[in-house]
């Protein structure tokens, strides 16, 4: 398995096809959190918030585009509008010969900006570092 050290490695290593949906993804998240900052997770592109909280992650396949994860707040607030992308506890799949539903994917991100915002009855702790 690859490993890679930057989000641009692992766009490099993709198909031209997977290129694309990749890059709708990865502007999607960025537009939905402006503030989040860039980074390899897991061996796939992710972004962090709120200090370093892990926010989503996502990657290309053979026939689809994975994100990550689909909590349970997600899965509450997007209801039958996530559903049909559900694919085992905490991946959204989104099949790569179809359009991406990028309104969708910005809601998904949404949501966990807001799960990952610190509240007064939840402090801020910083996440540890993903790796595998």
């Amino acid at each position: 398995m690859a490993r890679f050290a930057t989000v641009e490695a692992y766009v490099a290593s993709l198909t031209v096809a997977q290129r694309d949906g990749i890059q709708q993804l990865r502007a999607t998240v960025r537009t939905a959190a402006p503030d989040a900052t860039e980074s390899i997770a897991y061996d796939m592109p992710a972004f962090r918030s709120h200090g370093g909280r892990f926010l989503v992650s996502f990657a290309a396949f053979k026939r689809h585009y994975s994100l990550f994860p689909a909590s349970d707040a997600v899965v509450r607030s997007l209801g039958a509008e996530i559903e049909p992308y559900l694919y085992g506890k905490g991946t959204i799949r989104f099949p790569a010969d179809r359009p991406l539903p990028l309104s969708t994917i910005r809601k998904v991100v949404e949501v966990r900006v807001a799960e990952n915002a610190p509240s007064a009855d939840r402090p801020q702790v910083r996440d540890p570092p993903l790796t595998t």
